[in-house]
C-alpha cells in the first residue's frame, strides 16, 4: 500500500511539474529590478535579446557551490553568443558572505542579493536552493530547475534558445 501512495504522489508531482512547464503559452519572467554587489540595477526587461539563466543560490547551499563551476564554465563559453547568468543570493544570505564569495571565486556573472526577499516572491515564492529560471531572448520562462540537473540537457536548450 506504501509503495502505491508514494508512487501516485510521485504521479502527481511530475505531472504537476509537467503542468507548470508546458501549460498554455510560456510564461513571463516577472518584471523585477536586480541589484548588483557593486550596485548596478537593471531589470528583466534590460536582459531581452539574450538568453538568461536566474539562479537563486545561497553561500550556505552545499548544491549551489557545487554548481558553481559549471555556472563560471557555460557563462565563460557562451556568454559571447548571448547566454548571461545572474546568480540572486537568497535573502537570508549574509550580504559580506555573498561578497567574500563573489571575489574568492572571481564569479564573472552579475551576483545580487535578494534583500526583502521580492525577487524570490515573483519567481512563484522561490525557497529552495539552487532554483533556477531559464529565460528566452523574448523574456518567457523556458524551463524550470530546483536542485541538481542534468548538464549536457541544460546545455542543449541553452544552445536551441540560443539559436532561435
Amino acid at each position: 500500500m506504501k509503495k502505491i501512495l508514494l508512487g501516485a504522489i510521485v504521479v502527481l508531482a511530475v505531472a504537476g511539474a509537467g503542468v507548470w512547464q508546458f501549460s498554455g503559452s510560456a510564461k513571463t519572467a516577472p518584471d523585477v529590478t536586480f541589484t548588483t554587489l557593486t550596485g548596478e540595477q537593471f531589470t528583466t526587461q534590460d536582459l531581452r535579446g539574450k538568453v538568461v539563466l536566474v539562479k537563486f543560490w545561497a553561500t550556505s547551499c552545499v548544491t549551489c557551490i557545487a554548481q558553481m563551476p559549471d555556472n563560471i564554465k557555460n557563462y565563460n563559453e557562451l556568454s559571447p553568443k548571448g547566454f548571461d547568468t545572474i546568480a540572486v543570493a537568497m535573502q537570508y544570505d549574509p550580504p559580506n558572505y555573498v561578497q567574500n564569495y563573489a571575489e574568492t571565486r572571481q564569479l564573472p556573472f552579475k551576483v545580487a542579493i535578494d534583500a526583502k526577499g521580492d525577487i524570490a516572491k515573483a519567481f512563484g515564492d522561490v525557497q529552495l536552493t539552487p532554483t533556477a529560471f531559464l529565460i528566452d531572448k523574448e523574456g518567457h520562462i523556458i524551463k524550470r530547475y530546483l536542485g541538481n540537473y542534468d548538464k549536457e540537457a541544460f546545455l542543449s536548450i541553452v544552445n536551441k534558445a540560443l539559436a532561435s
